[in-house]
Protein backbone atom coordinates (compact mmCIF):
# COMPACT_ATOMS: atom_id res chain seq x y z
CA UNK A 1 0.00 0.00 0.00
CA UNK A 2 2.73 2.69 1.14
CA UNK A 3 4.66 1.88 -2.45
CA UNK A 4 1.60 2.36 -3.96
CA UNK A 5 0.73 5.77 -2.62
CA UNK A 6 4.52 6.83 -2.99
CA UNK A 7 7.42 7.04 -0.45
CA UNK A 8 10.49 8.51 0.81
CA UNK A 9 13.34 6.78 -0.85
CA UNK A 10 15.99 7.98 1.62
CA UNK A 11 16.09 9.12 4.81
CA UNK A 12 18.12 12.76 3.88
CA UNK A 13 15.02 13.13 1.62
CA UNK A 14 12.11 12.75 4.20
CA UNK A 15 14.93 15.11 7.02
CA UNK A 16 14.70 17.18 4.02
CA UNK A 17 11.15 17.03 3.39
CA UNK A 18 9.88 17.11 6.83
CA UNK A 19 12.06 20.07 7.92
CA UNK A 20 11.47 21.85 5.00
CA UNK A 21 7.72 21.75 6.22
CA UNK A 22 8.58 22.83 9.74
CA UNK A 23 10.71 25.61 8.37
CA UNK A 24 8.98 28.34 7.11
CA UNK A 25 8.28 32.17 7.52
CA UNK A 26 7.76 31.54 11.14
CA UNK A 27 11.22 30.55 11.43
CA UNK A 28 13.00 33.06 9.66
CA UNK A 29 10.85 35.98 11.19
CA UNK A 30 9.00 34.83 13.94
CA UNK A 31 11.31 33.44 16.16
CA UNK A 32 13.72 36.26 16.07
CA UNK A 33 10.96 38.74 16.65
CA UNK A 34 9.40 36.88 19.23
CA UNK A 35 12.97 36.47 21.10
CA UNK A 36 14.04 40.35 20.53
CA UNK A 37 10.27 41.23 22.31
CA UNK A 38 10.60 38.32 25.03
CA UNK A 39 14.72 38.83 26.18
CA UNK A 40 16.49 37.87 24.03
CA UNK A 41 18.74 34.75 24.88
CA UNK A 42 16.18 34.04 27.88
CA UNK A 43 13.46 33.27 25.50
CA UNK A 44 16.03 31.22 23.17
CA UNK A 45 17.38 29.05 26.40
CA UNK A 46 13.91 28.44 27.23
CA UNK A 47 12.65 28.02 23.78
CA UNK A 48 15.64 25.17 23.32
CA UNK A 49 13.92 23.54 26.54
CA UNK A 50 10.71 23.07 25.21
CA UNK A 51 11.52 22.19 22.03
CA UNK A 52 12.42 19.15 22.72
CA UNK A 53 10.27 18.56 25.29
CA UNK A 54 7.12 19.90 23.80
CA UNK A 55 7.55 19.62 20.09
CA UNK A 56 9.63 16.29 19.88
CA UNK A 57 6.99 14.24 21.55
CA UNK A 58 3.89 16.01 19.80
CA UNK A 59 5.79 15.78 16.34
CA UNK A 60 6.55 12.32 16.99
CA UNK A 61 2.39 11.27 17.77
CA UNK A 62 1.75 12.43 14.41
CA UNK A 63 4.49 10.53 12.74
CA UNK A 64 3.84 7.23 14.10
CA UNK A 65 0.14 7.48 13.72
CA UNK A 66 0.81 8.76 9.95
CA UNK A 67 3.28 5.65 9.70
CA UNK A 68 1.10 3.20 11.06
CA UNK A 69 -1.67 3.73 8.61
CA UNK A 70 0.06 4.84 5.42
CA UNK A 71 -2.82 7.06 5.01
CA UNK A 72 -4.43 10.50 4.66
CA UNK A 73 -5.46 12.41 8.77
CA UNK A 74 -9.59 11.23 7.91
CA UNK A 75 -8.46 7.80 7.72
CA UNK A 76 -5.41 7.61 10.14
CA UNK A 77 -7.18 8.78 12.79
CA UNK A 78 -10.15 6.54 11.98
CA UNK A 79 -8.35 3.31 11.90
CA UNK A 80 -6.64 3.82 15.34
CA UNK A 81 -9.55 5.07 17.09
CA UNK A 82 -11.23 1.82 19.49
CA UNK A 83 -14.71 2.59 18.90
CA UNK A 84 -17.41 3.96 16.40
CA UNK A 85 -18.09 6.92 18.19
CA UNK A 86 -14.23 7.77 18.70
CA UNK A 87 -13.98 7.16 15.01
CA UNK A 88 -16.31 9.77 14.10
CA UNK A 89 -14.33 12.45 16.09
CA UNK A 90 -11.16 11.16 14.38
CA UNK A 91 -13.15 11.42 11.14
CA UNK A 92 -14.02 14.82 12.71
CA UNK A 93 -10.66 16.44 13.85
CA UNK A 94 -8.81 15.31 10.19
CA UNK A 95 -11.06 17.12 7.94
CA UNK A 96 -10.78 20.04 10.71
CA UNK A 97 -7.21 19.46 9.97
CA UNK A 98 -7.46 19.49 6.55
CA UNK A 99 -9.53 22.57 6.06
CA UNK A 100 -7.32 24.26 8.50
CA UNK A 101 -4.12 23.61 6.28
CA UNK A 102 -5.94 24.86 3.34
CA UNK A 103 -6.82 28.06 5.25
CA UNK A 104 -3.57 28.29 6.60
CA UNK A 105 -1.53 27.92 2.98
CA UNK A 106 -4.35 30.71 1.83
CA UNK A 107 -3.02 33.52 3.33
CA UNK A 108 0.60 32.19 3.68
CA UNK A 109 0.36 32.30 -0.07
CA UNK A 110 -0.06 36.21 -0.13
CA UNK A 111 2.72 36.54 2.18
CA UNK A 112 4.77 34.57 0.02
CA UNK A 113 3.99 36.54 -2.97
CA UNK A 114 5.43 39.91 -1.26
CA UNK A 115 8.62 37.91 -0.82
CA UNK A 116 8.76 37.47 -4.44
CA UNK A 117 8.07 41.15 -5.25
CA UNK A 118 9.99 42.67 -2.91
CA UNK A 119 13.23 40.48 -4.27
CA UNK A 120 12.26 41.15 -7.83
CA UNK A 121 12.19 44.98 -6.75
CA UNK A 122 15.84 44.81 -5.24
CA UNK A 123 16.36 43.14 -8.83
CA UNK A 124 14.50 46.07 -10.72
CA UNK A 125 16.46 48.26 -8.61
CA UNK A 126 19.66 46.65 -10.00
CA UNK A 127 19.03 47.06 -13.06
CA UNK A 128 17.53 50.72 -12.65
CA UNK A 129 13.65 50.37 -13.59
CA UNK A 130 12.81 52.28 -10.56
CA UNK A 131 9.16 52.51 -11.96
CA UNK A 132 8.64 48.68 -11.28
CA UNK A 133 10.16 48.49 -8.04
CA UNK A 134 8.09 50.85 -6.70
CA UNK A 135 4.94 49.32 -8.50
CA UNK A 136 6.49 45.68 -6.92
CA UNK A 137 6.65 46.96 -3.00
CA UNK A 138 3.71 49.21 -3.07
CA UNK A 139 1.00 46.39 -1.98
CA UNK A 140 -1.22 46.85 -4.90
CA UNK A 141 -4.45 44.19 -5.53
CA UNK A 142 -3.55 43.30 -9.04
CA UNK A 143 0.14 42.86 -7.71
CA UNK A 144 -0.79 40.87 -4.62
CA UNK A 145 -3.26 38.34 -6.77
CA UNK A 146 -0.51 38.13 -9.76
CA UNK A 147 2.65 36.77 -7.03
CA UNK A 148 0.16 34.84 -4.72
CA UNK A 149 -1.06 33.33 -8.13
CA UNK A 150 2.66 32.44 -9.31
CA UNK A 151 3.37 31.26 -5.64
CA UNK A 152 0.50 28.60 -5.97
CA UNK A 153 1.81 27.59 -9.33
CA UNK A 154 5.15 27.08 -7.92
CA UNK A 155 3.52 24.78 -5.35
CA UNK A 156 1.04 22.71 -7.62
CA UNK A 157 4.06 21.63 -10.00
CA UNK A 158 5.84 20.44 -7.06
CA UNK A 159 3.14 18.47 -5.58
CA UNK A 160 1.64 17.35 -9.10
CA UNK A 161 5.08 15.29 -9.49
CA UNK A 162 4.01 12.93 -6.34
CA UNK A 163 6.37 12.18 -3.33
CA UNK A 164 9.25 10.98 -5.06
CA UNK A 165 9.47 12.86 -7.97
CA UNK A 166 8.08 15.93 -6.28
CA UNK A 167 7.93 16.73 -2.61
CA UNK A 168 11.51 14.91 -2.01
CA UNK A 169 13.30 15.89 -4.90
CA UNK A 170 12.29 19.45 -4.44
CA UNK A 171 13.03 19.50 -0.37
CA UNK A 172 16.32 17.77 -0.65
CA UNK A 173 17.35 20.46 -3.59
CA UNK A 174 15.41 23.59 -1.76
CA UNK A 175 16.61 23.08 1.74
CA UNK A 176 20.88 22.56 1.37
CA UNK A 177 20.09 26.11 -0.92
CA UNK A 178 18.00 27.81 2.17
CA UNK A 179 20.95 26.81 4.70
CA UNK A 180 23.91 28.04 2.88
CA UNK A 181 21.62 31.53 1.51
CA UNK A 182 20.99 31.98 5.18
CA UNK A 183 24.44 30.87 6.67
CA UNK A 184 25.98 33.90 3.99
CA UNK A 185 24.00 36.15 4.73
CA UNK A 186 24.43 35.24 8.77
CA UNK A 187 28.67 36.07 8.05
CA UNK A 188 27.94 39.41 6.30
CA UNK A 189 25.27 40.93 8.41
CA UNK A 190 27.11 40.34 11.44
CA UNK A 191 30.01 42.64 9.87
CA UNK A 192 27.64 45.50 9.96
CA UNK A 193 27.49 48.64 12.40
CA UNK A 194 25.83 48.06 15.09
CA UNK A 195 24.94 43.85 14.70
CA UNK A 196 26.87 43.19 17.50
CA UNK A 197 24.54 45.07 19.71
CA UNK A 198 21.66 42.25 18.47
CA UNK A 199 24.12 39.76 18.77
CA UNK A 200 24.50 40.40 23.03
CA UNK A 201 20.67 40.86 23.29
CA UNK A 202 20.75 37.33 21.31
CA UNK A 203 23.20 35.36 23.14
CA UNK A 204 23.46 37.19 26.71
CA UNK A 205 20.48 35.77 28.92
CA UNK A 206 18.49 37.92 31.41
CA UNK A 207 17.73 34.94 33.84
CA UNK A 208 14.95 36.46 35.52
CA UNK A 209 13.65 36.99 32.74
CA UNK A 210 13.45 33.47 32.33
CA UNK A 211 11.27 32.50 34.78
CA UNK A 212 8.52 35.16 33.79
CA UNK A 213 5.56 33.24 32.76
CA UNK A 214 4.56 35.60 29.99
CA UNK A 215 8.04 34.68 28.85
CA UNK A 216 7.76 30.39 29.11
CA UNK A 217 3.93 30.99 27.47
CA UNK A 218 5.59 32.81 24.23
CA UNK A 219 8.36 30.01 24.50
CA UNK A 220 5.86 27.42 24.29
CA UNK A 221 4.00 28.49 21.69
CA UNK A 222 6.92 29.00 19.55
CA UNK A 223 8.14 25.49 19.93
CA UNK A 224 4.74 23.43 19.15
CA UNK A 225 4.35 26.18 15.90
CA UNK A 226 7.87 26.09 14.28
CA UNK A 227 7.44 22.19 13.89
CA UNK A 228 3.80 23.24 11.76
CA UNK A 229 2.34 20.51 14.27
CA UNK A 230 -1.24 19.86 14.70
CA UNK A 231 -2.85 20.48 10.86
CA UNK A 232 -1.33 16.95 9.86
CA UNK A 233 1.47 17.99 7.70
CA UNK A 234 3.77 15.75 9.66
CA UNK A 235 1.34 12.86 9.78
CA UNK A 236 0.96 12.47 6.08
CA UNK A 237 4.95 12.79 5.68
CA UNK A 238 4.91 10.07 8.69
CA UNK A 239 2.68 8.56 6.33
CA UNK A 240 5.51 8.08 3.27
CA UNK A 241 7.77 6.93 5.61
CA UNK A 242 8.95 3.03 4.49
CA UNK A 243 8.58 0.93 7.74
CA UNK A 244 12.66 -0.03 7.45
CA UNK A 245 12.91 3.37 9.09
CA UNK A 246 13.92 4.35 12.77
CA UNK A 247 10.94 6.31 13.92
CA UNK A 248 12.44 8.04 17.14
CA UNK A 249 15.81 9.09 15.29
CA UNK A 250 14.46 10.49 12.20
CA UNK A 251 11.72 12.72 14.05
CA UNK A 252 14.72 13.68 16.72
CA UNK A 253 16.85 14.40 13.43
CA UNK A 254 13.88 16.80 12.11
CA UNK A 255 13.37 18.74 15.55
CA UNK A 256 17.31 19.08 15.18
CA UNK A 257 16.95 20.65 11.96
CA UNK A 258 14.34 22.92 12.42
CA UNK A 259 15.57 24.27 15.63
CA UNK A 260 19.29 25.04 14.62
CA UNK A 261 17.56 26.93 11.54
CA UNK A 262 15.55 29.01 13.70
CA UNK A 263 18.25 29.45 16.23
CA UNK A 264 20.50 30.52 13.33
CA UNK A 265 17.72 32.89 11.60
CA UNK A 266 18.10 34.72 15.35
CA UNK A 267 21.80 35.44 14.34
CA UNK A 268 20.61 37.14 10.87
CA UNK A 269 17.53 39.41 12.02
CA UNK A 270 19.22 40.60 15.91
CA UNK A 271 21.68 42.06 14.31
CA UNK A 272 19.88 43.28 11.18
CA UNK A 273 17.67 45.23 13.63
CA UNK A 274 20.58 46.45 15.23
CA UNK A 275 22.45 47.47 12.45
CA UNK A 276 19.44 49.24 11.17
CA UNK A 277 19.08 51.08 14.34
CA UNK A 278 22.85 52.16 13.93
CA UNK A 279 22.18 53.55 10.51
CA UNK A 280 19.50 55.14 11.88
CA UNK A 281 16.20 53.35 10.86
CA UNK A 282 13.55 53.21 13.71
CA UNK A 283 13.32 49.55 15.23
CA UNK A 284 11.37 50.75 18.22
CA UNK A 285 7.74 52.41 18.91
CA UNK A 286 7.09 55.11 21.00
CA UNK A 287 6.29 53.09 23.95
CA UNK A 288 9.70 51.32 23.56
CA UNK A 289 8.10 48.27 22.14
CA UNK A 290 9.33 46.24 19.45
CA UNK A 291 7.42 46.72 15.98
CA UNK A 292 5.34 44.28 14.60
CA UNK A 293 6.82 41.59 13.05
CA UNK A 294 5.48 42.57 9.15
CA UNK A 295 6.82 46.10 9.60
CA UNK A 296 10.07 44.72 10.20
CA UNK A 297 10.76 42.71 6.76
CA UNK A 298 8.88 45.00 4.63
CA UNK A 299 9.98 48.01 5.51
CA UNK A 300 13.02 48.16 8.49
CA UNK A 301 15.13 45.89 6.96
CA UNK A 302 14.80 47.56 3.04
CA UNK A 303 14.92 50.49 4.82
CA UNK A 304 18.84 49.00 6.21
CA UNK A 305 19.44 47.63 2.81
CA UNK A 306 18.61 50.58 0.65
CA UNK A 307 21.44 52.43 2.99
CA UNK A 308 24.13 49.79 1.86
CA UNK A 309 23.99 51.57 -1.45
CA UNK A 310 24.95 47.86 -4.30
CA UNK A 311 25.79 45.85 -1.56
CA UNK A 312 22.39 46.33 -0.12
CA UNK A 313 20.81 45.68 -3.22
CA UNK A 314 22.31 41.90 -3.93
CA UNK A 315 21.53 40.89 -0.07
CA UNK A 316 18.32 42.36 -0.36
CA UNK A 317 17.77 39.96 -3.53
CA UNK A 318 19.35 37.23 -1.13
CA UNK A 319 17.12 37.63 1.63
CA UNK A 320 13.93 37.78 -0.21
CA UNK A 321 15.33 34.64 -1.98
CA UNK A 322 15.87 33.09 1.00
CA UNK A 323 12.24 33.99 2.77
CA UNK A 324 11.22 32.64 -0.57
CA UNK A 325 12.30 29.56 -0.46
CA UNK A 326 10.99 29.01 3.01
CA UNK A 327 8.14 29.39 2.04
CA UNK A 328 7.96 27.18 -0.74
CA UNK A 329 9.25 23.97 1.64
CA UNK A 330 6.02 24.93 3.45
CA UNK A 331 3.32 25.26 1.59
CA UNK A 332 4.40 22.07 -0.66
CA UNK A 333 3.69 20.57 2.95
CA UNK A 334 -0.05 22.17 3.45
CA UNK A 335 -1.07 21.62 -0.10
CA UNK A 336 -0.10 17.75 0.24
CA UNK A 337 -2.49 17.45 3.44
CA UNK A 338 -5.69 18.45 0.99
CA UNK A 339 -4.72 16.51 -1.64
CA UNK A 340 -3.58 13.14 -0.30
CA UNK A 341 -7.05 12.90 1.40
CA UNK A 342 -8.83 13.45 -2.52
CA UNK A 343 -6.58 11.47 -3.49
CA UNK A 344 -7.26 8.27 -0.95
CA UNK A 345 -11.05 8.98 -0.38
CA UNK A 346 -12.53 10.27 -3.82
CA UNK A 347 -9.95 7.89 -6.11
CA UNK A 348 -8.87 11.22 -8.12
CA UNK A 349 -5.73 10.98 -10.12
CA UNK A 350 -2.67 13.04 -8.12
CA UNK A 351 -2.61 15.77 -11.18
CA UNK A 352 -6.56 16.70 -10.95
CA UNK A 353 -6.59 16.71 -7.24
CA UNK A 354 -3.71 18.87 -6.79
CA UNK A 355 -5.28 21.72 -10.16
CA UNK A 356 -8.72 21.51 -8.58
CA UNK A 357 -7.62 21.71 -4.79
CA UNK A 358 -4.96 24.34 -5.64
CA UNK A 359 -7.37 26.49 -7.50
CA UNK A 360 -9.70 26.32 -4.91
CA UNK A 361 -6.65 27.54 -2.37
CA UNK A 362 -6.10 30.95 -5.11
CA UNK A 363 -9.28 31.68 -5.46
CA UNK A 364 -9.51 31.68 -1.47
CA UNK A 365 -6.46 33.71 -1.09
CA UNK A 366 -8.29 36.02 -3.75
CA UNK A 367 -11.28 36.38 -1.43
CA UNK A 368 -9.28 36.98 1.30
CA UNK A 369 -7.08 39.97 -0.69
CA UNK A 370 -10.57 41.39 -1.86
CA UNK A 371 -11.65 41.78 1.56
CA UNK A 372 -8.08 42.36 3.66
CA UNK A 373 -8.53 44.53 6.00
CA UNK A 374 -11.88 41.91 6.97
CA UNK A 375 -10.54 38.55 6.39
CA UNK A 376 -7.00 38.32 6.52
CA UNK A 377 -6.36 38.78 10.35
CA UNK A 378 -9.24 36.88 11.13
CA UNK A 379 -7.99 33.82 9.34
CA UNK A 380 -5.27 34.21 10.70
CA UNK A 381 -6.06 34.07 14.32
CA UNK A 382 -8.19 31.67 13.78
CA UNK A 383 -5.97 28.77 12.44
CA UNK A 384 -2.71 29.79 14.07
CA UNK A 385 -4.20 31.10 17.78
CA UNK A 386 -7.31 29.03 17.52
CA UNK A 387 -6.92 25.65 15.45
CA UNK A 388 -3.58 24.69 15.94
CA UNK A 389 -3.43 24.33 19.63
CA UNK A 390 -6.83 22.62 19.68
CA UNK A 391 -5.89 20.02 17.05
CA UNK A 392 -2.43 19.64 18.77
CA UNK A 393 -4.47 18.68 21.56
CA UNK A 394 -6.61 16.09 19.53
CA UNK A 395 -3.31 14.35 18.61
CA UNK A 396 -2.19 13.66 21.75
CA UNK A 397 -5.51 12.65 23.11
CA UNK A 398 -5.56 10.04 20.44
CA UNK A 399 -2.20 8.91 20.53
CA UNK A 400 -1.80 8.96 24.45
CA UNK A 401 -5.31 7.74 25.65
CA UNK A 402 -7.38 5.92 22.10
CA UNK A 403 -4.76 4.17 20.57
CA UNK A 404 -3.33 0.63 22.25
CA UNK A 405 -0.07 1.18 23.81
CA UNK A 406 0.69 -2.38 22.43
CA UNK A 407 0.26 -1.34 18.71
CA UNK A 408 2.05 2.01 19.31
CA UNK A 409 5.35 -0.23 20.23
CA UNK A 410 4.89 -2.70 17.10
CA UNK A 411 4.89 0.05 14.47
CA UNK A 412 8.28 2.14 16.68
CA UNK A 413 9.70 -1.63 16.64
CA UNK A 414 9.58 -2.06 12.85
CA UNK A 415 12.83 0.27 12.57
CA UNK A 416 14.18 0.34 16.08
CA UNK A 417 13.35 -3.55 17.26
CA UNK A 418 14.89 -2.18 20.79
CA UNK A 419 12.93 0.42 21.11
CA UNK A 420 11.29 -1.01 24.12
CA UNK A 421 14.34 -0.65 26.28
CA UNK A 422 15.49 2.86 25.34
CA UNK A 423 14.76 5.90 26.74
CA UNK A 424 12.17 7.18 24.53
CA UNK A 425 10.08 4.31 25.07
CA UNK A 426 10.52 4.60 29.33
CA UNK A 427 8.96 8.10 28.93
CA UNK A 428 7.15 9.41 26.08
CA UNK A 429 4.08 6.95 26.37
CA UNK A 430 3.04 9.19 29.66
CA UNK A 431 4.60 12.08 28.87
CA UNK A 432 2.44 12.36 25.36
CA UNK A 433 -0.82 11.54 27.53
CA UNK A 434 -0.84 13.54 30.37
CA UNK A 435 2.47 16.46 30.23
CA UNK A 436 2.07 17.85 26.37
CA UNK A 437 -1.92 18.24 26.94
CA UNK A 438 -1.52 19.94 29.81
CA UNK A 439 1.20 22.19 28.02
CA UNK A 440 -0.60 22.70 24.30
CA UNK A 441 -3.82 23.83 26.88
CA UNK A 442 -2.07 26.19 28.83
CA UNK A 443 -1.26 27.74 25.18
CA UNK A 444 -4.65 27.60 24.30
CA UNK A 445 -6.07 29.58 27.36
CA UNK A 446 -2.91 32.50 26.95
CA UNK A 447 -3.98 32.90 23.38
CA UNK A 448 -7.85 33.18 24.32
CA UNK A 449 -6.41 36.33 27.19
CA UNK A 450 -3.31 37.54 24.93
Amino acid sequence: MAAARGEFSSRFGFVMAAAGSAVGLGNIWGFPTQAASNGGAAFLLVYLVLAFTLAYPVLMAELIIGRFAHSNAVNALRRISPTPASGRVGVSVGVVGIVVASLILSFYAIVAGWMIAFGLSSGANLLGMNALADWLTSFSLSGNLLFMGIFMLMTIGIISAGVGGGIERWSARLMPLLLITLVSLVAYVLTLEGAMDGLKVYLLPDFERALSPKLIIAALGSAFFSLSLGVGTMLIYGSYISDRENLTALGGLVTLVDISIAVTAGFLVLPAMYAALASGVQIFTEGGALISEDTLIFTVLPELFSTMGLAGLIVSITFFFLMSIAALTSSISMLEVPVAFAIEEYGLARKKAVFIIGGLIAVASAVILLNFDTLFGLVVTVTTRYAQPLLGLCFCIFAGWLWRRDAILQELKKGNPEVAQGVFWKIWPWYIRFVCPVIIAAIFVQSLWG
